[in-house]
């Protein structure tokens, strides 16, 4: 049994994505209704706590649309729980080192591969183990100058999916404003050696853009998987051009960053 996110990456080059911060019922349905492939939630910058993903993933089952659920680390007990909710793949923030790439895999395995509870919440994921080992793809942020580093060994590791690129805390990390990270020839140089290295090993590369003419440059770039805005982005966009409208005022651009 494949997850939503496989299928859609099987299917078609780039796929796009929304990101939730937030425990809205109506962001997520809003996303997959625009025509976006998958929608994140984000339990690392987000004010979302593990019933409020649940209770999202559940709302989704019947809605077509992928889910990733990002997580500060690779501690097993929550990359668990959002699989067992029924997320199609966790995006585990700021690895800097095989081995902790290795241990987010693990926390996605059941014994003797990994360390992943038995635990299911979502009867129509069934309880078959490889099936559910399957379906659970595991992508790794690469945000950091020792992540930088460690790339080559990250690729190796069995089992991660992807490689899943934060470019604020890379330029960040490389002594840099967040606000270079999309203009600076250091961080573009970078981010195609993230993504050239993922493809070289096998792995899905992704990216979280942060607007539409961002992700219209990654997905130039090569990266497949490109996060576009969050719900509370888009909310501002959208309502400042309903404003802009009433009062007849310029156009709204596609000017925004969005750093998460």
């Amino acid at each position: 049994m494949s997850s939503r996110l496989q299928d859609a990456l099987a299917a078609q080059r780039q796929i796009w994505g929304g990101w939730v911060v937030g425990p809205t019922m109506l962001g997520p349905e809003e996303f997959a209704h625009a025509g976006y492939d998958y929608v994140g939630f984000d339990a690392q910058h987000g004010y979302l706590d593990d019933a409020d993903i649940a209770l999202l993933l559940r709302r989704l089952e019947h809605v077509p649309i992928a889910t990733a659920v990002r997580l500060p680390s690779a501690d097993p007990a929550p990359i668990g729980r959002v699989l067992d909710a029924g997320a199609d793949a966790v995006i585990i923030a700021m690895v800097e080192s095989a081995e902790q790439a290795a241990a987010a895999v693990a926390a996605t395995r059941y014994a003797p591969a990994g360390v992943r509870s038995f635990g299911p919440l979502r009867a129509s994921l069934g309880h078959d183990i490889a099936e559910l080992q399957s379906r659970a793809g595991v992508y790794v942020m690469i945000e950091t100058a020792r992540g930088l580093a460690a790339l080559d060994d990250i690729c190796a590791v069995p089992g991660v999916t992807g490689l899943y690129v934060g470019p604020a805390d890379l330029a960040i990390s490389m002594g840099l404003s967040p606000a270079d990270a999309w203009t600076h020839p250091q961080l573009t140089d970078a981010m195609t050696r993230i993504r050239r290295a993922g493809a070289a090993a096998g792995l899905i590369t992704g990216v979280h853009a942060g607007t539409g003419t961002l992700g219209k440059a990654a997905a130039g770039l090569g990266f497949r998987m490109v996060t576009l805005a969050s719900e509370s982005q888009a909310l501002r966009r959208g309502a400042a051009a309903h404003l802009a409208e009433a009062q007849d005022g310029p156009a709204i651009t596609d000017a925004s960053r969005g750093y998460i």
